[in-house]
């Protein structure tokens, strides 16, 4: 048989040959290793978070007090009913949920902003920027006890403390001596900047990371168009770090609901704060526990609470998942 020179001669079509089947064992091998790997942190999970959230669930249907020899009494939802309609106690309670959202309100956008903007100032690649970012950051890594003596000697009333010092001698002595911390229309705002200065460099490395995977061919792009730093700032910098930035503002939003830490430390340890300015949620919870040995109410404050960051985690993956989108 010829064939026509420049034409292949017709094959026959092979057979279909059935794949060969996965490699079980190693399968099995990875799943064990991965076991292995995530079994501790599972266990700790379990042990320290989903066991104590179940038993504060079970503790706020009784009244369940500390060092009483009495038997727990079952109340139900009564519990939950007295945070919201007992004048005694949804009074202090809706106080503290004020105060976190007004925190909220406050710290989120400004801390974000603030956070940005030093994301954008660090992103330079000048000789010891490293110092900058490392500056920036480290207030992060201090133990809330000092940032609570820092502070305590920066807001400190009289004139032994330093704001006040530096605000009479610029003033020329005409602005008295301020109690920061004691003042009800200072003392939350005085948390407020403690929550930022101590915070804002987390946020800053988030956002950081962010920036520099930008890519720098559109930043190109913009320039050859003419677009002058405020437009390649709206139009360039901002969706490409959108989701990173919602992320960041309702990470944010969650830390600002849980806080407790700066709060407590200022007004246990002599700073003058006052408790009634600045208790929020997390605050109530725990003084309900431990100063009035209510742990039922406690549990009930903490499983409300834990509603409302559950909610927040939702939209935030909703809107995380949009912008990405």
């Amino acid at each position: 048989m010829t064939t026509t020179p420049g034409l292949a001669a017709p094959t026959s079509a092979p057979a279909d040959v059935p794949e060969a089947p996965p490699p079980r064992k190693g399968l099995r091998r990875d799943g064990l290793a991965g076991a292995l790997m995530t079994g501790p942190a599972v266990l700790l999970l379990v042990l320290f978070v989903a066991v104590p959230f179940f038993a504060a669930i079970g503790f706020s249907f009784y009244n369940v007090r500390l060092g009483d020899p009495r038997d727990p009494a079952f109340m139900g939802l009564t519990q939950y009913a007295r945070i919201f309609t007992d004048p005694d106690v949804s009074s202090r309670f809706l106080s503290a949920l004020l105060h976190n959202l007004v925190f909220a309100a406050v710290v989120v956008p400004v801390q974000t902003a603030l956070a940005l903007g030093l994301a954008l100032l660090v992103q330079k690649s000048i000789p010891g920027i490293g110092i900058f970012r490392s500056v920036f950051f480290l207030p992060v890594v201090f133990p809330i006890a000092l940032v609570a003596l820092i502070w305590r000697l920066i807001l400190a009333r009289g004139d032994d403390g330093l704001l006040n010092s530096l605000l009479g001698f610029f003033s020329g002595g005409n602005l008295g001596a301020q109690d920061w911390l004691g003042s009800e229309l200072t003392a939350l705002a005085s948390v407020i900047v403690l929550s930022i200065w101590q915070g804002v460099g987390f946020q800053m490395v988030i956002l950081l990371a962010a920036l520099q995977q930008v890519p720098a061919d559109l930043y190109e792009a913009a320039r050859l168009d003419r677009a002058n730093a405020w437009q390649r700032f709206v139009h360039v910098t901002l969706p490409g770090i959108n989701t990173t930035l919602v992320f960041v503002a309702l990470y944010t939003m969650i830390l600002s609901l849980r806080v407790f830490d700066q709060i407590y430390v200022l007004a246990r340890s002599g700073g003058g704060l006052n408790e009634d300015a600045t208790r929020t949620v997390m605050y109530e919870a725990v003084t309900s526990a431990f100063d009035e040995n209510n742990i039922g109410r406690a549990s009930a404050i903490s499983v409300v609470f834990f509603v409302i960051v559950v909610v927040l985690s939702l939209i935030q993956r909703r809107a995380t998942r949009e912008r990405e989108d």
